[in-house]
């Protein structure tokens, strides 16, 4: 099994990371940490060093975030993507976020920025790692336009199932689904029509856990897995096989 969605750099995890990562290492083939701006994208990169061949990186910069920064650190952020770009496994998590944002102009300015990434990802063919809550529509017509970007994976999809529909028109475009699949119901009614094709695993720790006390972290992906081979019908070895082995195509790990 794969988190390929987490952020176990944050702060959350200070007192006890080693632990966190020990227990994803006792169930787990890998872990992608996904970064959200500059400092975090250099921050992930030296936990992965640290953990080499079972913690992979993807550099990104959250929407909710980028459409505050300044143009200074947009370029930062672009050019230590750019330097970085063989070692990371995707580009991401960037994107739009309508949920939190209701402001005409910020939205500009998110796709703005969700753009620039899109573009540096169909130059260098990077994989493109997807934060589009509430407007999963709207950035699915985006990415269409791009032929060159390898695989774009929708984040903690949320989407509805017409859109899902026309994701999976797309050999190349994914789905991932979290620890949210264990008590959402949309989730799960989302999820029943979804071919495991087109399906990734994912925690987003340390959110979406079981509970609102509760962390989350990399190794209760375990529970996503186990709801899937629940709501489809299916044995856990071959939900656990086939999502890990559309992760392993996607990322090359």
């Amino acid at each position: 099994m794969i988190d390929t969605h987490c952020h176990i750099d944050f702060e959350e995890y200070g007192k006890d990371r080693d632990e966190v990562i020990s227990r994803a290492k006792d169930k787990l083939d890998a872990v992608i940490v996904s970064g959200i701006g500059y400092e975090s994208n250099k921050g992930v990169m030296n936990l992965c060093d640290e953990y080499k061949n079972f913690i992979y990186p993807s550099f990104g910069y959250h929407p909710v975030s980028s459409q505050n920064c300044s143009e200074e650190e947009l370029k930062l952020s672009h050019t230590h993507l750019i330097e970085n770009i063989n070692n990371i496994v995707a580009i991401g998590e960037v994107g739009m976020d309508y949920f939190y944002v209701k402001d005409k102009a910020l939205r500009e300015k998110q796709k703005e920025i969700f753009l620039s990434f899109i573009e540096i990802a169909n130059e260098y063919k990077v994989p493109l790692l997807m934060h589009v809550r509430d407007c999963e529509k709207k950035a699915l017509n985006i990415v269409l336009e791009y032929d060159d970007i390898p695989y774009v994976i929708f984040h903690c999809f949320s989407g509805s199932s017409k859109t899902a529909r026309r994701i999976m028109e797309k050999d190349n475009y994914f789905m991932s689904f979290s620890t949210m699949l264990c008590y959402s119901k949309q989730h799960q009614d989302l999820i029943k029509n979804i071919s495991l094709d087109h399906i990734l695993t994912e925690t987003d720790s340390p959110y979406l856990a079981m509970t609102k006390e509760e962390r989350n972290e990399p190794v209760n992906v375990v529970n996503a897995v186990k709801k899937i081979s629940e709501i489809q019908n299916e044995d856990m070895e071959t939900v656990d096989r086939i999502t890990t082995n559309n992760a392993r195509k996607i990322f090359k790990i």
